[in-house]
């Protein structure tokens, strides 16, 4: 493992020297308002590096902070970039990258969790982990488990703070068990953990996950599941949607009905209209029709 990087000093360098270690996507509308700060106002913090030899025999550079400043500044057509040249090895490095990415205002949770992964894969402990980003050992050890069991819908979730990470594991733990599943809502409700809107974020989230996948980004067709007390609830709530359809249709119908029988009631006072009518030999009306009419509707 690796301990905390020498003192290094400024210096300018070519951005065409520099290697990325650990490439991030960026939102554009993000990357395009630090590009917009830095024209105006210059880089106030200068980039973090450390010196590996390159393949030509000329000082290469693995950048450790500062992606998004780099990538600016090279848009802005600068060739060479202010940075802090510090000595650390590899680990030490991605540790410093994965640090300043959590440390940042607003980051993507996947990005995190890659980096947690990614510590583990290099034989980090859940401990070791804890002590090189900072985040506390029951965090990172639960984080571990649901990163172990594929769980990355709920991760994200986590992370977004849609719901707490005791109660992902616990959803976790139920897999895909609806009724388990609801029993740990109901008990995370009853008990305080999931309150307003943090009770319909998670209900949002199993139905997701049951229908979706465990993994963000992948769409698996539905899968067909048990009777529950919440399929029922939503069966019955169609039902009514689909018979309130039907008494507005059938109100309809009975106002254009009443229209009609009015109409003819008033014609029936006219004794041309009923003349002309047995003369076409119209002289017989539904019975429905007749007896709204009244006495008036008789042409007998």
């Amino acid at each position: 493992m690796t301990g905390r990087p020498a003192a290094g000093d400024l210096r300018m360098i070519p951005i065409d020297r520099i290697d990325v270690l650990n490439a991030r996507d960026r939102n554009e509308e993000v990357f395009a308002e630090i590009v917009k700060n830095i024209g105006s106002i210059g880089l106030k913090k200068p980039i973090t590096v450390t010196p590996r030899p390159g393949s030509d025999g000329a000082e290469r550079y693995l950048l450790v902070c500062g992606e998004g400043r780099m990538k600016a500044l090279r848009k802005l057509g600068e060739v060479r970039v202010p940075a802090l040249v510090i000595q650390i090895d590899d680990e030490g490095a991605f540790i410093m990258s994965l640090a300043e990415n959590m440390a940042r205002r607003v980051y993507r949770p996947l990005e995190l969790l890659a980096g947690i992964t990614q510590l583990k894969v290099k034989g980090y402990s859940a401990s070791l982990i804890s002590q090189k980003t900072g985040l506390t050992i029951s965090y990172v050890t639960d984080i571990l488990t649901l990163i172990d069991q594929g769980e990355e819908r709920l991760l994200v979730a986590v992370e977004r703070g849609k719901v707490p990470l005791t109660i992902a594991i616990e959803i976790s733990r139920a897999g895909n068990s609806d009724k388990t599943i609801q029993a740990a809502l109901q008990e995370a409700y009853e008990t305080g953990q999931l309150r307003g809107r943090q009770l319909m974020d998670a209900r949002r989230l199993v139905q997701s996950r049951q229908h979706l996948g465990r993994s963000v980004g992948r769409h698996p067709s539905p899968q067909p599941s048990d009777v529950t007390s919440s399929s029922l609830v939503r069966a019955y709530q169609k039902e009514v949607k689909r018979q309130q359809l039907m008494v507005r249709r059938a109100a309809f119908a009975q106002q254009r009905l009443l229209f009609v029988a009015g109409a003819l009631r008033q014609l029936f006072f006219e004794e041309n209209f009923v003349t002309l009518l047995r003369a076409e030999g119209l002289d017989a009306l539904p019975k429905y029709l007749a007896d709204r009419i009244g006495p008036h509707g008789s042409l007998g």
